[in-house]
């Protein structure tokens, strides 16, 4: 953060980093598409997130996404059910286990359902940022290359100050990741985790 910034102005936003993607019992890793990467990321956020609360920093969980329609079923996309046909009614169903932040990253100041890419639409995150004074971003979680940059960008469009904490997210490749990293320096400072956790300390 610059040297004038002001934490009650900062959130620290943790991207999709639920039980049903990352938990051994989630759907990913029963389907067999457990991510490496990803799995560790909790670990590897949990100081940061205690840091961002002790020093009032706004934490904010994306949390995808689907809504239950007729009899229950979720609603899905065409092109992610064809990506993903194993999931199922009651998956990352709102309120549900597996739709939670892993318990590692504790409990978070706001929680956003999002239903796309971004988390800005179709949602109340800018609604929330706006009237919590919200003026810097830092990004973690997953997809690097999908969720975490869409919403980046996103925020960026809408004149939020963007930084990127680098080794806080992943992609489900890591040549996806590097890609996406490289991308995202037009719009938002790219830093580590130590990084970030000296800023906020300071």
């Amino acid at each position: 953060m610059s040297p004038n910034a002001k934490p009650h102005a900062t959130a620290l936003i943790l991207g999709d980093l639920q039980n049903n993607f990352l938990h051994p019992d989630g759907s990913y890793h029963r389907a067999g598409l457990g991510n490496p990467a990803a799995d560790v990321l909790p670990g590897k956020l949990a100081l940061l997130a205690r840091v961002a609360r002790a020093r009032g920093i706004l934490v904010v969980a994306t949390l995808f996404t689907l809504v239950p329609g007729r009899g229950g079923e979720p609603i899905v996309a065409p092109d992610l059910k064809a990506l993903r046909p194993f999931l199922k009614k009651g998956d990352f169903a709102p309120g549900s286990w597996n739709h939670q932040l892993v318990d590692a990253l504790g409990t978070p100041d706001v929680a956003i359902e999002k239903v796309a890419y971004s988390a800005f639409h179709n949602t109340r995150l800018e609604w929330v940022l706006r009237k919590l004074g919200i003026e810097r971003l830092y990004f973690t979680g997953i997809v690097t290359n999908v969720g975490v940059s869409s919403t980046a960008r996103d925020a960026h469009v809408r004149e939020f100050e963007c930084t990127l904490i680098e080794d806080g997210c992943a992609a489900f490749r890591e040549e996806d990741h590097r890609a996406a990293i490289a991308g995202i320096r037009s719009v938002a400072r790219v830093i580590a985790i130590a990084d970030a956790i000296r800023e906020f300390e300071a």
